[in-house]
């Protein structure tokens, strides 16, 4: 079993070690060579080029992209409808629009390709050891035969679901990460509260305590914990809240289709305000080292 990924960066190679220890063979390219390095390092083979990755691949050839969201997924999908034979699959697995994976799977299709929208969660150690898969795809049985074995190794155990037409897939990572969204403001308010009221509380403790049998422990909680275990009061981080899209995507379809999402509203709005404002915003501060933790997104230091 062989597969191609094109993007190694964190989740990338996180992806590319996991399918290696799997047993899965993974040829690897991106543009910074020492992305391309670390991954032959692992046991991948190198790739210098997209025809060079495309030239060591197999018979019906598998190939995965974890790119950026936009351009660059766009112009890789091209390149590669150009390079791919008939009836070859391409899984993008980045976070993408599912707008954008709708007008992939007309350009892959027309080329007489496969294409797979595939949302992925679980952060750099979700790809590394199991992670969370939701993968919209219109050829049904080109799943079941090429991409159903690689998941099955690849995943959490009952970690991916099929969800069938193309979209499908990111379209249902959008909503978990507004869900997501929502969360982790609940979690950063609740904490700020603590933080400015009238009691002395051990901000470690405490999270370490509600990741113990309480209602609202998670693993959110755990990352909460791990930051507050390195910094007691977050006093290294600026209160700014970056954000990659997904939120704003999911309030868009929200009122496009006229449900009320007040939850996920108003945290894509702290957001967008977190970014104007960073004085005293310690919510800001828990939400940014949630990120950083599952995601390895940037922070901002004070």
């Amino acid at each position: 079993m062989r597969v191609g990924m094109i993007g190694l960066g964190k989740m990338g190679l996180s992806l590319t070690k996991n399918m290696l220890d799997n047993g899965i063979e993974v040829v690897g390219f991106d543009l910074a060579t020492e992305n391309v390095k670390a991954a032959e390092e692992a046991g991948a083979i190198s790739a210098s080029s997209l025809e060079d990755f495309v030239s060591k691949l197999g018979s019906t050839k598998t190939t995965w992209l974890l790119l950026p969201a936009g351009a660059p997924t766009d112009a890789t999908i091209v390149k590669l409808t150009e390079l791919l034979n008939k009836d070859d699959l391409i899984v993008d697995g980045g976070n993408s629009n599912f707008k954008d994976s709708l007008r992939h799977n007309k350009i892959v299709t027309e080329a007489g390709m496969r294409f797979f929208d595939c949302g992925t969660s679980g952060g750099q150690s979700g790809a590394r050891n199991g992670g969370n898969f939701m993968i919209g795809g219109d050829d049904a049985d080109a799943f079941n035969q090429y991409l159903d074995p690689i998941f099955k190794l690849i995943s959490e155990k009952d970690g991916y679901l099929y969800t069938g037409a193309a979209g499908s897939g990111h379209y249902l990572k959008m909503v978990h990460n507004g869900i997501e969204y929502g969360m982790m403001q609940a979690i950063g308010e609740g904490f700020d509260v603590l933080e400015s009221g009238q009691y002395d509380y051990d901000n470690e403790a405490v999270a370490k305590l509600w990741n113990h049998g309480s209602v609202i422990r998670s693993w959110l909680m755990e990352l909460v914990e791990d930051a507050f275990s390195d910094d007691a009061h977050l006093d290294d981080l600026l209160g700014r809240m970056h954000s990659s899209g997904e939120g704003q995507w999911t309030l868009q379809e929200a009122l496009d289709s006229k449900v009320p999402t007040p939850v996920i509203a108003l945290s894509v709005m702290m957001r967008y305000e977190s970014m104007r404002n960073v004085d005293a915003n310690f919510t800001g501060k828990v939400v940014a080292a949630m990120r950083h933790g599952f995601g390895g997104h940037v922070v901002d230091k004070s």
